[in-house]
């Protein structure tokens, strides 16, 4: 049993205490050992409530959308996806352009490891905050056995990181593509599966861009999303 900081410092106070009663029969002895037990056990069931809701609360506790562009990105499109994301997570901040990570560079293929990115932007990402990488590189990762499969985004489910790439979109939707295949890297940290609605955000892309198809998450993925403090009109 987890014994929490203030549960020994009952035990402690209990034992500690000096009752310093007059001497007893074997059966006042026994009625005060019980009432001593009782008030104990109170204590305990007190503690551990009071406990479980602060641990609630922090779970709830809101988060910001960290939004960072890697070099190769043009700032009017990290502008428009920022203004689109904070539509349904107003808590959003855009980062300074940086590298992308040199370790996630896979040099056959001229792609870059979407795993090893997420790695990279989650050894930076603090508590109550995910960050998402944009790039317009040709990302991958591997699926059954292939070792190196282009993919538009990743995310892990929950996570504290995720990653987009323009790289396979739509040239004269691109923007549009973009946000869509944003969104759902951002639902994947926030828990949401793959939907089998096919005009919703989380739809399973299955190796295609089926963003023209996708119009908004469902109805059961917006309630999971609101229960995390998304908005939606």
């Amino acid at each position: 049993m987890v014994m929490f900081t203030s549960q020994r410092t009952i035990i402690k106070v209990l034992k500690s205490s000096n009752f310093a009663y007059p001497k007893m029969t074997e059966n006042a002895t026994g009625i005060f050992r019980l009432k001593n037990f009782l008030i104990y056990t109170l204590l305990l069931y007190i503690l551990s409530c009071s406990e479980q809701k602060e641990k609630t609360v922090k779970d709830n506790e809101v988060v910001t959308i960290l939004v960072q562009p890697f070099k190769d990105m043009n700032s009017g499109d990290v502008e428009f996806l920022v203004k689109e994301i904070k539509k349904v997570y107003p808590k959003v901040k855009a980062l300074e352009p940086i590298d992308l990570p040199k370790n996630s560079y896979y040099k056959p293929r001229n792609r870059y490891r979407a795993d090893s990115i997420i790695s990279f932007l989650s050894k930076n990402t603090e508590q109550n905050f995910v960050t998402i990488g944009l790039t317009t590189k040709d990302i991958s990762a591997p699926k059954g056995n292939i070792k190196n499969f282009g993919i538009m985004g990743l995310g892990f489910r929950p996570g504290t990181a995720c990653v987009a790439s323009s790289f396979r979109l739509h040239k004269k939707k691109r923007n549009e593509q973009f946000f869509k295949v944003a969104i759902h890297e951002l639902g994947h940290t926030q828990g949401l599966k793959h939907c089998p609605e096919k005009t919703c955000f989380m739809r399973d892309a299955e190796g295609k861009n089926p963003t023209d198809e996708e119009t908004d998450f469902c109805e059961k993925c917006k309630q999971i999303l609101m229960n995390k403090n998304w908005k939606f009109s």
